[in-house]
């Protein structure tokens, strides 16, 4: 058993934090001792790096007391959920990317931020061996086969919505476009 001090210290949190779990119900002390204060026993700490691991996935308070108090199948719900809201962020994120950029008319800037754009991907595919016919086929098998997936792989490209419509359109139709 340890003090609330040595357990908050062990996850780097602050009593503060460990104290307000207590009071929401999300990590009771297994008891007391004879001073009154908090003490936590090994399975109290193993659920604390539980909350803390979860606690890094984004997850609210709320949200991992029902992963940690339900079986098992409910933890891979939850961060199944949780990924998908990360996914849509990530979305939204890009977007504003692109606004800004586009705004500022400096597409270098999404090379700078990281961001994997067309050029990148065609030279790539053009460093790879691909010929401009073998990546019009690539585009219209993705368009066939995933064209949901084939939207969002464009838009993770920085391409503009204009551009993504055309690229589309010959894709669907199999032919180049200009």
């Amino acid at each position: 058993m340890i003090t609330i001090s040595r357990l908050a210290g062990r996850f780097n949190l602050s009593r503060s934090t460990l104290l307000y779990y207590d009071s929401i119900g999300l990590l009771k002390p297994s008891g007391r001792s004879g001073s009154g204060y908090r003490l936590y026993s090994r399975a109290d700490q193993e659920r604390l790096e539980r909350i803390v691991t979860f606690r890094r996935t984004g997850l609210p308070l709320k949200e991992i007391a029902r992963v940690l108090d339900s079986p098992a199948g409910r933890l891979s719900e939850v961060l199944t959920g949780r990924l998908r809201e990360l996914s849509r962020e990530i979305d939204r994120l890009r977007g504003q990317q692109r606004l800004i950029v586009g705004l500022l008319r400096r597409p270098e800037l999404l090379e700078e931020a990281g961001v994997m754009t067309r050029r990148t991907w065609t030279d790539l595919l053009t460093a790879s061996g691909f010929s401009e016919e073998d990546m019009v086929r690539w585009h219209v098998d993705f368009e066939r086969l995933h064209p949901d997936k084939h939207l969002r792989f464009l838009r993770f490209l920085s391409i503009p919505e204009d551009q993504i419509r055309v690229i589309r359109d010959w894709a669907s139709e199999g032919e180049v476009g200009s």
